[in-house]
């Protein structure tokens, strides 16, 4: 799939599915009250989104 010159393959939709899912897991810990590990998950997720584009 091509959008504009970015081409989408199974591994880069892989890459951004992990960091919605760890952006997710930010959420559900903020949500507990959990600050020092939604910071290390965010940290993760920014981490898998642009290992996502870097792979574009």
């Amino acid at each position: 799939m091509e959008i504009g010159d970015a081409h989408l393959t199974y591994g880069n939709i892989v890459v951004f599915a992990v960091g919605v899912f760890l952006l997710a897991g930010v959420y559900s810990f903020i949500k507990q009250g959990i600050k020092f590990g939604a910071l290390i998950l965010l940290v993760l997720a920014g981490l898998a989104f642009a290992g996502g584009v870097m792979w574009l």
